[in-house]
């Protein structure tokens, strides 16, 4: 049996590699923003595997249920792979003078139900949406999501260089329900530790880095700090509008370095729901 590093107020963290912890698991869901192959420069972990060893890699780390946060072409290689399409596919954007400028998110082995995720109408001056307002109706998640990458001038950003924007898993955590924990295999800064934390949810994470764990627990404890929750209140609730002025919260800052798979302001943005 493998022990903790970390376990407090149902999130538990594991040092070690996914592929040797997983199986003295319970089963659980499969939440994941795994690494990419291209070389990225983490604290511990070589992002130059061979394409056989990387497949080797997801294939021993991905176990149904699983949602999968990867580019495209890399969702269909393992849809390919693995001989199996997904349940549900959905899109995240963002804008990026990259090579992509969205990722996708995949299910497998279960369903999401877009309906638990509501959204604010885009026409809220429609008397009949009104009406819905009026009985504290939301409209259904739409399955594209714009939400900025964290960059490196973001109040949220944390030394992990690849840190995915808390709203995101939120999002994939609130349309998929699951009565077991929430498991990251590649935790990374724990943002998926985080959103399942602030839904009241079990949640598991896996490092081969005690640097990023630390960077975890730190995150998972100021939750709940007077500090810490106002700025979350803002990144469950807007995302941004390119037609509005920045949000406070940003100084008034809209620039900053980003990688491919960097991230911008971890959902501290101002404006209307996509």
């Amino acid at each position: 049996m493998v022990t903790p590093y970390y376990s407090e107020s149902g999130v538990t963290i594991y040092l070690g590699d996914a592929r040797g912890v997983l199986p003295s698991l319970p089963v659980g869901l499969i939440v994941t923003d795994p690494p990419y192959n291209r070389d990225y420069h983490y604290d511990l972990y070589a992002d130059s595997l061979t394409e056989a060893n990387y497949d080797l890699l997801l294939d021993a780390s991905l176990p149904p249920p699983a949602v999968v946060i990867h580019y495209p072409e890399e969702l269909i290689r393992l849809a390919v792979r693995w001989r199996r399409t997904p349940e549900r596919f959905a899109a995240w954007v963002y804008h990026a003078n990259t090579p992509h400028q969205w990722r996708g998110v995949a299910w497998w082995g279960i369903a999401p139900d877009f309906r638990l995720g509501g959204q604010a109408y885009k026409n809220p001056h429609d008397q009949r949406v009104q009406r819905l307002m009026a009985r504290g109706s939301e409209a259904m998640l739409y399955d594209w999501w714009h939400v900025e990458q964290i960059k490196n001038v973001s109040r949220e950003k944390t030394e992990h260089p690849c840190q995915v924007p808390l709203r995101v898993m939120e999002n994939i955590l609130r349309i998929t329900p699951f009565a077991g924990p929430v498991i990251d295999p590649f935790m990374g800064s724990g943002t998926t530790l985080l959103a399942a934390k602030r839904q009241g949810r079990e949640a598991v994470g896996i490092e081969v880095s005690e640097k990023y764990i630390e960077i975890a627990i730190a995150r998972l404890s100021s939750y709940g700090q007077e500090g810490h929750q106002a700025i979350a209140r803002g990144q469950g609730a807007l995302l941004f509008d390119q037609n509005q002025a920045p949000s406070p919260l940003l100084d008034g800052r809209e620039s900053g370095v980003v990688s491919e798979k960097g991230e911008a302001a971890e959902g501290i943005t101002t404006g209307t729901v996509e």
